[in-house]
């Protein structure tokens, strides 16, 4: 144990004091400052001032009636960003001009209407486009003119308002009965975790797993492994560097912790939760607690295999193209936790929730945004960690007798009766 605590400390040490460490870190540390930064440096590259309000015309000519309802409805709502600017009997010589001196931004004007129908409605503006928002708006203000048309006063304002209210439908889980809006605040923040855990699992597993990789490339190409290994066992070697590296990772994690919550807590940023009514509070331990777990064991699942394979390689010129299977299985992880998102629940997240190489990155993901049973739970974490322990032995068989072993890559057969030779 001793001999394994130097190890870890020599390999923790060694990598800290690099400059591509520390040049990595701080490059990262600032992409994670600016792009948290992002709302604040558009509004104020954007002058922080208000939208100027629109003018929009309506000519009244023949339907006086319909463009006095969509006044008045207009101004009811609380939107300062329009204004009807009202045109009676004006022609489109009129309207035209007012457009291209700006006094308007353009102009509704209501078609001829059969008996029993309303009638074709036209924005023209000078570039020929309307803006999503005005054309939401708009939408929302002639249907409600439409109803109090067609029903020519039979229902009041009340009853209009809710014909045209939006059906709002709730979401609630079988098992509680609780709807699901009560906890949209911290699903938005459980989600933003689940993103954030999935992308540190795939960039702790690419760098860690490949400087482990290279280093014991580099020691045994060298020659230096055939001097190492007379004072430290190959398996203290393996597992030193393994859990050095994974003290780096951890590191790195904390540094950009600290960077994210020092940009949070300032008070522009702190502006910006008040307004989305989000606090940092409503994130469930449960689902941080889990998620650090399966990383953990991820982590540790894939660190071993790229140790082993490491320990085979005499040239780091090969080294790319030994790993590249592993690189391939957490890819593979990574997209399928990305991609299923919108669905924790589906099919393909239950059957990989058991497959070890992915079962990190899907249970991260049902644990924070679905809602997959305890007994799932365990049943993963018990196969997670037999997977660790197997590929764990594994891996040490391997190492054990890769360092050894030079000149070029040894076939599957050379290498299990080496393996034979060495219990472990």
């Amino acid at each position: 144990m001793n001999k394994m605590r130097t190890v870890i400390a020599f390999t923790f040490m060694n990598k800290v004091k690099t400059k591509s460490f520390v040049i990595t870190t701080l490059v990262l540390a600032l992409l994670v400052s600016v792009g948290l930064h992002v709302p604040y440096f558009i509004d104020r590259f954007t002058g922080g001032a208000e939208p100027s309000q629109q003018q929009i015309g309506v000519v009244y000519n023949e339907q006086a009636e319909l463009a006095k309802s969509l006044e008045a409805y207009i101004e009811k709502q609380p939107t300062e960003d329009y204004k009807l600017v009202p045109y009676e009997n004006a022609d489109e010589a009129v309207l035209r001009q007012a457009v291209q001196s700006e006094e308007i931004d353009g102009y509704l004007m209501f078609g001829q209407s059969a008996e029993g129908s309303f009638p074709a409605v036209t924005y023209t503006s000078e570039s020929g486009t309307i803006s999503p928002g005005l054309q939401m708006t708009l939408q929302a203000a002639l249907q409600n003119v439409k109803a109090e048309y067609l029903t020519k006063g039979m229902l009041s304002e009340e009853q209009i308002a809710a014909l045209n209210a939006p059906v709002q439908l709730g979401v609630a889980q079988v098992s509680t009965g609780t709807a699901q809006a009560e906890g949209e605040k911290a699903g938005v923040f459980n989600y933003v975790l689940v993103y954030v855990l999935i992308i540190l699992f795939f960039m702790t597993i690419m760098m860690t797993g490949n400087m482990i990789s290279a280093e014991v490339t580099a020691e045994k190409s060298s020659r230096i492994m055939e001097i190492l290994i007379t004072s430290v066992s190959p398996l203290a070697q393996m597992f030193g560097k393994i859990i050095g590296m994974f003290y780096i990772g951890l590191l790195q994690i904390g540094i950009f912790a600290g960077v994210i919550a020092l940009n949070i807590s300032l008070p522009y940023n702190r502006s910006v939760l008040a307004d989305f009514n989000l606090n940092v509070s409503d994130i469930r331990v449960e689902v941080l607690v889990l998620g650090l777990i399966f990383y953990v064991l991820g982590y540790f699942l894939y660190a071993t295999l790229f140790a082993a394979i490491g320990s085979l390689v005499s040239r780091t010129e090969e080294l790319g193209q030994a790993v590249m299977p592993i690189t391939m299985l957490s890819l593979a992880a990574f997209y399928i936790g990305i991609f299923s998102l919108s669905t924790p629940n589906s099919l393909l997240m239950k059957v990989s929730s058991y497959i070890p190489f992915v079962s990190p990155v899907s249970m991260i993901v049902r644990v924070g945004i679905g809602s997959p049973p305890i007994w799932e739970i365990v049943i993963s974490l018990v196969v997670l960690v037999i997977a660790i322990f197997v590929f764990g032995w594994l891996s040490a068989k391997i190492y054990r007798t890769g360092v050894l072993l030079y000149g070029k890559r040894p076939t599957f057969k050379e290498l299990r009766k080496a393996m034979k030779a060495y219990k472990i």
